[in-house]
């Protein structure tokens, strides 16, 4: 199937406007650039197969989180990895960096680069705990682990530094917090990508989680309760429909207007993500080749 054609009065009209379509998607973009990215969606990757990543554990000592931990390098084959730009991965509740390649992530990347179609960069996934990416537990700090390990384990071992974090499920609640710590430090992350973002509006329900002392703390760092505060940082969000967060994550978008805001028919679940990996990866790319 070719890609669809569409007009330049049709690309405008996306722009600052949630567009609905007969299979139930409603997108939000903010620029032409925007619409013409999120309008072709490379329909060419989401049928290919998916081609095989390099993948890489190593164990190595986090300080901040007081124990050793996997390190884990989703690359795409066959690129050079001197330099290369990353994003940092982070993975769900009860997930971990071996495990962190939701929705075959890096085979699409792959696949992309091997195409021509992106510019190559990586994943890189740590382990995080269960705690959304924050200092629950005295001692275990994930966060200052992202922020302050990570970009040096990067330089060690060759890589570029982080251009953008992706996060999943409570990745994507971390995601949005690590871009608010980078923007509070004045070294804003270029782009930010969330699928199916853990934000859960009220306290009964994250308290369930154990992941905070309590009310307060919670507030002090849900992303809902600081809009904004990610600064110049390019957001893409994507949610299903029927995903148990979506209440939040249409608040989200509505009231942030990111950059990329999706929601399509789907669920909490790996056959949701693959639907939108490959959009996924484009909104990346961009701001992949800006970090080169």
């Amino acid at each position: 199937m070719g890609e669809p054609r569409y007009s330049r009065r049709t690309l405008l009209a996306a722009i600052g406007a949630v567009v609905a379509t007969a299979a139930g998607v409603a997108t939000y973009v903010s620029s032409s650039t925007a619409a013409e990215q999120q309008i072709a969606t490379a329909e060419g990757l989401s049928r290919t197969p998916a081609a095989k990543p390099t993948v890489r554990f190593e164990r190595v000592y986090s300080a901040a989180r007081h124990r050793d931990v996997t390190l884990t390098f989703y690359l795409p084959t066959g690129a050079s990895t001197r330099g290369l730009p990353m994003s940092i991965l982070l993975h769900g509740l009860h997930g971990d960096a071996r495990h962190a390649n939701a929705g075959d992530l890096a085979g699409v990347l792959t696949s992309a680069v091997a195409k021509g179609s992106v510019p190559a960069f990586g994943f890189v996934a740590v382990d995080g705990g269960d705690n959304y990416w924050h200092e629950n537990v005295p001692g275990d700090d994930p966060m200052a682990m992202l922020l302050d390990e990570i970009p040096r384990w990067l330089k060690e071992r060759g890589y570029g530094e982080p251009f953008a974090v992706t996060g999943v499920s409570m990745g994507g609640f971390g995601a949005l917090l690590y871009a608010r710590r980078r923007a509070e430090r004045g070294d804003p992350i270029a782009a930010a990508a969330t699928v199916s973002p853990g934000l859960i509006t009220t306290w009964p329900e994250m308290a369930k989680r154990r992941a905070f002392k309590n009310e307060a703390e919670w507030t002090s760092l849900d992303p809902l309760r600081h809009l904004g505060s990610t600064g110049p940082t390019a957001l893409g969000v994507w949610i299903g429909d029927h995903d148990r967060f979506i209440e939040g994550t249409r608040r989200f978008i509505r009231e942030v207007r990111p950059e990329v805001g999706t929601v399509k028919p789907g669920g909490h679940d790996d056959e949701f993500y693959r639907k939108v990996t490959p959009d996924v990866v484009q909104f990346l790319a961009k701001y992949a080749k800006r970090a080169v």
